[in-house]
């Protein structure tokens, strides 16, 4: 030991074998700074030139010595050095080479029983040569028959390699996000358009842990002291959330128990006594993604302090344990600097003093929303007999004749699509005429099918789903010749699609989220930095499963956290789907079908009752219903209107192929610009086609059903739980399609709306 001449007391000598980049920043200084001031070391730092170029036999002598790896450190020649002087190690060295291989660290961690994520390893370095176990389809991989599905994490085995893949599935709208190591004010990238994974290299792939958008760091001193921190994913939006001093927010996390233990087994396991790892938060349970050696915590003197007083004692025990037992009445430097990493968000969520003079802790606040501006939801039912459908609900449906069949993946849809195509003629033809009346009905509603399908080019989303119902079913001979088996000669095929969020829903959303971000929480201009700062990063977001749903709640999510990017991976990071949401309907059944038959009653009925003073009145207008006096003389009025659009539609579909060689129209160009329609629907405008992806085809098809569902004129028969879907037409293409000037579309939307209260009652599956 070296002798400090000035106290006469034994200094224990710290040696830091450390690159000078890590020696030299803040928290590595800090915490040396304040183990000089107790006294009782004597720090000497190696520097660049020593470690690389001087044998080890010069490197200076120390008692305990700080060595860990990061670029560049030749780890094997510290190994070799340690061996010679056999210095008390901080972190041992042999077990660094394991975080160099993500597999290795896996393994260890699961060695030790501390959880991690659902993984699988793909090995296509020398030796291994494992391609044979690995399967990729649409929507997820196959490892050794372990299945994946996105979303999925795809990790390079080499644990220096930080580009991190995480793929989406289509009914999220598809797409990768690529992690990195903060570039600027990046940690992500999106890409919409890529869909498959690497090929080259190693790669662990897990499943993806929804963990609200955080991600935990725990930073470890010993195995008795964690340090937590909270910061936002650079899964949501890529963004690096910086104070206006330019270093990462944080915010401060309480462990569990378990979490705590979690700590204890990573620093024993690993033998490093300074240590960083990761956590995932997910559905009440912990998991270890990342073990990362040693890491210090940036911008907390408190940290500092406790680090230094915790390293001390560590020292001491090891080299001077006759020292160990004194502690300092008061820690030796003075600690005034504000706490970095928590003042800003104290200030800003804690204890601030409200209108009364008293301090206020905003804790939670719970917001109920719906889902905004959408296309029309629409639906088509036909009885199909053709056997290469029947084949196709077979095939899905694990081959049982009388069970339902859901089509909603690409590879669903587009075997449909095949199908389709096939019994749909490409054009129509003049023969067509002499067919019956249903089979053309059918061969038009396969047509609009087949237009659904084509829609966008590709599958991406999740706005349509098939069902096919079996219906009818007969016996035939096994292949076999083994008896006999069943097979389904009639289905009922349901298509539903529209309902899809459109650019001005998301604008709405997430606009709402911003007024909410900045206005909604008490406090004069502090909005959500109002929420105290310990539960700030604590959001859950609950969505139904229906696509319109799941997109508002991610745009809200976006305004409302100041998220940038596109909204699949805030999706799919923040918001967690509950299709029971939707249930309980099913509780009111009876009621709400008697609430409907007494509804058709009244207004189709002309009946007039007389009142007590002798004036006479419709009977809905007893009770307030909000229903207009002439409400049954509306309704011929209503099915004239939507035959008059409906045969104008009619006529701009025969002439789309004409529009769409239309390539400019300044003034309806210049007006849907105005109208901040999106660069696709401003395009469409100036070919004077429909707003979004829709054809004419497609619109006519859904004003066609309008016409024929509102009202059968062979049964003379209206139904009014059509109202709520023509009232919905008319206000979307009223909105977007109003360069299309179609005549009485104005005149049919307001005989809708005086149908409103109808409308709420009868549309129970609007939510």
């Amino acid at each position: 030991m070296a002798v400090d001449d000035n106290e006469g007391a034994d200094r224990v000598t710290i040696g830091v074998c450390v690159m000078e980049k890590k020696v030299f920043c803040s928290p590595m200084e800090q915490i040396l700074e304040r183990l000089r001031a107790f006294g009782e070391f004597e720090i000497i730092i190696f520097g660049d030139k020593v470690i690389l170029e001087d044998p080890i036999e010069i490197w200076p002598k120390c008692d305990c010595l700080i060595a860990f790896c990061s670029s560049g450190f030749p780890l094997q020649k510290a190994q070799a050095y340690a061996a010679l002087r056999r210095p008390f190690l901080v972190n041992e060295l042999e077990p660094q080479y394991l975080l160099h291989d993500r597999r290795k660290v896996y393994e260890h961690l699961e060695k030790y029983g501390i959880p991690v994520p659902s993984y699988a390893l793909v090995n296509r370095e020398y030796p291994y040569q494992e391609l044979d176990h690995f399967i990729e389809q649409e929507d997820f991989v196959e490892i050794h028959g372990k299945r994946f599905l996105k979303p999925f994490v795809e990790k390079p085995a080499n644990g220096d390699d930080h580009r991190i893949m995480i793929y989406y599935p289509n009914s999220a709208g598809g797409g990768m996000k690529e992690l990195f190591r903060k570039v600027g004010n990046r940690s992500s990238e999106f890409h919409p358009d890529v869909r498959r994974v690497r090929r080259e290299g190693s790669y662990i792939y897990e499943e993806f842990m929804p963990t609200g958008g955080t991600d935990v760091k725990v930073y470890t001193v010993g195995p008795g002291y964690a340090h937590a921190e909270a910061r936002k994913s650079p899964v949501v939006d890529g963004v690096v959330m910086r104070n206006p001093d330019g270093k990462e927010v944080r915010y401060p996390v309480l462990l569990t128990p378990t979490e705590k233990q979690m700590a204890r087994d990573v620093c024993s396991a690993f033998r490093q006594m300074v240590c960083g790892f990761d956590l995932l938060r997910c559905d009440g349970r912990s998991y270890v993604c990342d073990v990362n050696g040693w890491s210090f915590v940036k911008n907390s003197y408190k940290y500092y302090d406790d680090a230094a007083c915790i390293l001390r004692k560590i020292f001491l025990d090891a080299k001077a344990p006759h020292l160990s037992s004194i502690i300092p009445p008061t820690l030796p430097w003075k600690s005034n600097e504000p706490d970095q990493s928590t003042e800003g968000l104290t200030r800003q969520g804690s204890g601030i003093i409200g209108t009364f003079g008293q301090s206020e802790e905003l804790r939670c606040v719970i917001v109920v929303i719906r889902h905004g501006d959408r296309t029309p939801k629409q639906k088509v039912k036909l009885k199909v007999t053709e056997e290469n459908l029947l084949n196709l609900m077979l095939k899905y449906n694990g081959g049982k004749p009388r069970a339902e069949t859901k089509l909603k993946s690409a590879v669903q849809l587009q075997d449909l699509l095949d199908a389709t195509r096939q019994l749909v003629p490409p054009t129509r033809s003049g023969q067509e005429s002499d067919s019956d009346a249903e089979d053309l009905e059918h061969i038009e509603k396969l047509r609009q099918v087949k237009a659904v399908l084509e829609e966008g080019g590709h599958f991406s989303g999740i706005y349509r789903k098939v069902q096919l119902k079996p219906l009818k079913w007969i016996k035939v001979p096994k292949h076999n010749g083994d008896g006999e088996e069943e097979r389904p000669i009639e289905a009922l095929m349901i298509l539903k699609y529209g309902g899809v969020l459109t650019h001005a829903g998301r604008k709405q959303a997430e606009e709402l989220g911003r007024f909410f971000r900045n206005n909604i929480y008490p406090g004069e201009g502090t909005g959500l930095l109002r929420l105290h700062s310990t539960y700030r990063h604590d959001l859950k977001i609950y969505s139904s499963d229906e696509g319109r749903v799941q997109m508002s709640a991610a745009a809200f999510a976006k305004g409302l956290l100041d998220l940038e990017g596109q909204l699949t991976p805030i999706l799919v990071s923040l918001v967690s789907k509950d299709s029971s949401m939707l249930d309980g309907l099913e509780d009111a059944s009876i009621e709400m079908d008697e609430a409907k038959a007494r509804l058709h009653e009244i207004i189709i009925s002309n009946a007039k009752t007389e009142n007590t003073n002798g004036s006479e009145e419709f009977p809905w207008m007893v009770d307030g219903a909000g229903l207009p006096a002439n409400a049954s003389q509306l309704l011929p009025k209503m099915a004239k209107l939507t035959k008059e659009v409906t045969a104008q539609v009619k006529l701009l579909a025969e002439g789309e192929d004409e529009k769409l060689a239309l390539t400019s129209s300044f003034s309806r160009y210049d007006q849907a610009k105005a109208l901040g329609k999106t660069t696709i629907d401003v395009a469409r405008i100036a070919a004077g086609l429909p707003c979004g992806s829709e054809s004419f085809l497609l619109m006519f098809a859904r004003w066609k059903k309008h016409e024929r569902d509102l009202y059968n004129e062979r049964k003379d028969r209206f139904d009014i739980t059509q109202i709520p879907d023509v009232y919905d037409s008319c206000k979307y293409d009223l909105v977007h399609n109003a360069h299309l000037n179609l005549e009485g579309l104005e005149e049919l939307y307001k005989v809708a709306q005086d149908y409103t209260s109808v409308s709420k009652c009868q549309n129970t599956n609007s939510k």
